[in-house]
C-alpha cells in the first residue's frame, strides 16, 4: 500500500481544504517547499501535488513553485501533479522539468479527447483524478455535479491507457470521517489499473482497511489533513502498511 502524503497550494502556501472549498482552507506551512523535504525524509515514496489556485483558474498558477518542489525532492521519489490542467503543452513542460505523474481531472469529463490525447502522448504518465458524490462525478472544484457514474467514466478511462484512478469522496475529503472502503473497493471492483484512494482517511484503522481490500485493486492512498493535524502519524502508518503487505 503506497501511502502519499499530499501538498495543497494555494497563494504559495501549503494548505488544506474541507470538501474542497476553497474559503474553508487551513494554512498548515508556508512553506511547501520544506514541507515536501519534511515527507520525504520521513519516508515518503511519492508526493501528491494540487495546484487549487490552478484548478479554479483552469490553468497553472503555481508552477515555479511546484518545479521548486521537484527540484528539491530530485530522484528521490515521484511527484504527481494536478489542478488546472487543460492541454499537453501543460503537460509536457510538467514532465520536462520532473514531474513523474499528471493527474487530469475536470478536463477528463469535460473533454474526454483530450484525456484519450494525453495517454497517447504521454503513456504511462496520466493518471485521471475522478471526484464523486453518491457514485456521480463532480467536477469544477467540486462544484458541478455530473449525471456521470463513477464506475463507467473509470472504465472508459483505463481503455484509454490511462495509468491509475484516484478516486476521492467528496463528502469525505479533508473531513477526518473515515476512508469509504465499499466505493472504492466498488471502483476498483470495475477496472484492472490501480484506484489510489482519496479523501477521508484519519488514523490507522483506515490503514487497516485500505491494506485489507489491497487485493482487489486499491494499491494506494492520498493522506492529507490526518498527517498534518496528527491524528495519522505518517511513519507509523507506512510501516504498517508494509506489515500489512498480502
Amino acid at each position: 500500500m503506497l501511502l502519499i502524503p499530499a501538498i495543497d497550494l494555494k497563494d504559495g502556501q501549503c494548505v488544506r481544504l474541507r470538501q474542497g472549498d476553497l474559503d474553508d482552507a487551513t494554512i498548515f506551512s508556508e512553506d511547501p517547499t520544506a514541507m515536501a523535504t519534511h515527507w520525504l525524509e520521513r519516508g515518503a515514496r511519492r508526493l501528491h501535488l494540487v495546484d487549487l489556485n490552478g484548478a479554479v483558474a483552469g490553468k497553472p498558477k503555481n508552477e515555479a513553485l511546484i518545479k521548486a518542489i521537484v527540484a528539491a525532492v530530485g530522484d528521490d521519489i515521484p511527484v504527481q501533479i494536478g489542478g488546472g490542467i487543460r492541454d499537453l503543452d501543460t503537460i509536457e513542460r510538467y514532465l520536462d522539468f520532473g514531474i513523474s505523474y499528471v493527474i487530469i481531472g475536470t478536463a477528463a469529463v469535460k473533454n474526454p479527447g483530450f484525456l484519450h490525447d494525453a495517454c497517447g502522448a504521454f503513456p504511462g504518465n496520466i493518471i485521471v483524478g475522478l471526484d464523486a458524490r453518491d457514485g456521480k462525478v463532480a467536477t469544477d472544484g467540486w462544484s458541478k455535479l455530473t449525471k456521470h457514474d463513477v464506475s463507467d467514466l473509470a472504465k472508459k478511462f483505463e481503455d484509454y491507457g490511462c495509468e491509475a484512478i484516484i478516486y476521492t469522496d467528496i463528502g469525505r475529503d479533508g473531513m477526518l470521517s473515515g476512508v469509504n472502503i465499499e466505493a472504492t473497493v466498488r471502483l476498483a471492483q470495475h477496472v484492472r489499473i490501480p484506484v489510489i484512494a482519496s479523501g477521508g482517511v484519519t488514523d490507522l484503522r483506515d490503514i487497516d482497511a485500505l491494506c485489507a481490500v489491497q487485493d482487489e485493486g486499491v494499491e494506494g492512498a492520498i493522506l492529507g489533513r490526518s498527517i498534518y493535524e496528527g491524528t495519522l502519524d505518517f511513519e507509523a502508518a507506512q510501516k504498517r502498511a508494509d506489515e500489512l503487505q498480502p
